[in-house]
């Protein structure tokens, strides 16, 4: 067997080993996410949105579907930071010393951001949108009945995409270190970034045009944001670069 050949298998069990890692955890925070789902579900009925509102079942499963939802988006928040520790420890032997300090710190940062984007979702967009959907509902002498499942799929339709969204600026920053980007290339693709985002905009908000607003702009504000990030990270980045090889020579 060669060398390179030791190398690959000795990749793929790393490999294995840290999505071992994942699965018992998420399998433990799966746990306790089902302790957690029925006060939370119980808190976000009678939130300001909702408290006004009778939620209703349509389908005999609709409580365990919700329920079981609830626990695996709880496990996977848990669980975050130790997937993106492990991704980090898999990738880290093939960084420079500083680089791996760096890139650890970003562990908190994306979580961080995750909370933020989360929130901003939940405590901004969603009561506007929902609001202005009863509001178009009572105009058009609408009846809205509100199911507990339609209610709770619109809201994660609304809050979970915003959570993954604001990882953009850690994700840019990551991949400047790794190399992979340029804040040239993201200045030179930022049209058809645009583009994109306005279409991701569109799948996440309703077909109105203030709500779809609400959601790109702040896109728009972290690509730039991203941009940013990128230039102060490829900056680091070659000084990283530079000074290793003078310590080579």
């Amino acid at each position: 067997m060669t060398e390179k050949e030791m190398s690959v298998y000795d990749h793929i069990g790393e490999l294995r080993k840290r999505l071992i890692y994942i699965v018992v955890f998420f399998f433990l925070a799966m746990v306790g996410g089902f302790f957690l789902a029925e006060p939370i579900i119980v808190y976000l009925q009678h939130a300001d949105e909702a408290k006004e509102l009778t939620m209703n079942s349509f389908r005999p499963a609709d409580p365990i579907k919700i329920y079981m939802q609830f626990a695996f988006i709880i496990a996977f928040v848990i669980t975050s930071p130790i997937i993106l520790y492990q991704l980090w420890a898999f990738i880290s032997p093939g960084l420079y010393e500083k680089e791996r300090k760096v890139t650890l710190s970003y562990i908190p940062i994306s979580v961080f951001l995750f909370l933020v984007g989360i929130s901003f979702s939940y405590f901004i967009l969603f009561p506007f949108v929902f609001d202005f959907m009863g509001r178009l509902a009572d105009r058009l002498d609408i009846n809205q009945v509100i199911g507990i499942n339609e209610y709770f799929q619109f809201l994660f339709q609304l809050t979970l995409p915003f959570g993954l969204l604001f990882q953009m600026p850690v994700v840019i920053m990551f991949l400047t270190r790794l190399g992979i980007v340029t804040p040239m290339f993201l200045v030179k693709v930022r049209k058809y970034a645009y583009f994109v985002l306005l279409v991701i905009g569109a799948f996440i908000t309703p077909p109105e045009l203030l709500s779809h607003m609400m959601v790109t702009l702040p896109l728009f504000g972290l690509y730039e944001i991203s941009i940013l990030v990128s230039k102060g990270a490829y900056r680091k980045a070659k000084k990283a670069e530079m000074l290793y090889q003078n310590e080579q020579k």
